[in-house]
């Protein structure tokens, strides 16, 4: 997994009046939580850029002015309602050896042949939480449709990998190809129309 670093230094006040003056000073107020005791630490919002505003997925290194480095995860940020701003950042430290948690998007690849006859792709799980050592956590979980016909439903049982466990229930739907007034029988599903086609309608009206 990608990581980057975040540049601050430790704050040697928490209070509501240190954290105000921060904020106006284009600080933002964040801790690492996970070791042996919270590490209370400022850096400058444009240093969270690459981390905040982006789809992708980030293990971080928080680099300390007196030389301290730790490891850690995004785990939850609050913003201005109004503005937008970031107003308090919180981690969580990681070690090499012990499994993280961490929620992974979901990348589709691949040109269906449900949706080449006319099928419309519906994506219900952009993102997949998992389980892993550091090491091992995926930059993106690769779910490939080339072959799921109209009516068909990918589970998250098609994308498991021995790296990492993925905590979702085995019937979590990662996407499907839903059927259109455009849609076109596949050419080779003749035979199976009779099972599958009333099999994949009954579906779809469920769904719907």
């Amino acid at each position: 997994m990608k990581s980057i670093t975040i540049d601050g230094s430790k704050r040697e006040s928490v209070g509501k009046k240190a954290t105000a003056t921060l904020r106006n000073a284009g600080m933002v107020p964040c801790v690492v939580y996970g070791g042996d005791e919270p590490i209370h630490f400022q850096a400058p919002e444009l240093a969270f850029n690459k981390l905040v505003y982006t789809p992708d997925v980030h293990t971080v290194v928080v680099s300390l002015e007196d030389g301290t480095k730790v490891n850690a995860i995004l785990q939850d940020i609050q913003f201005h309602p109004v503005t937008d701003r970031i107003l308090h950042i919180d981690f969580y430290q990681i070690f090499d050896d012990k499994e993280v948690m961490m929620e992974i998007p979901v990348h589709i690849v691949g040109n269906s042949r449900g949706v080449r006859n006319g099928g419309v792709l519906r994506i219900v799980s952009r993102k997949l939480r998992v389980k892993a050592v550091p090491a091992n956590l995926p930059d993106f979980i690769e779910a490939d449709i080339t072959d799921m016909k109209i009516g068909a439903k990918m589970y998250v049982t098609a994308v498991k990998n021995e790296a990492y466990s993925i905590l979702h229930t085995d019937n979590t739907v990662i996407c499907q190809i839903r059927t259109s007034r455009t849609a076109v029988a596949d050419a080779d599903d003749d035979d199976e129309e009779g099972e599958d086609g009333a099999e994949a309608a009954t579906e779809e009206a469920a769904a719907e």
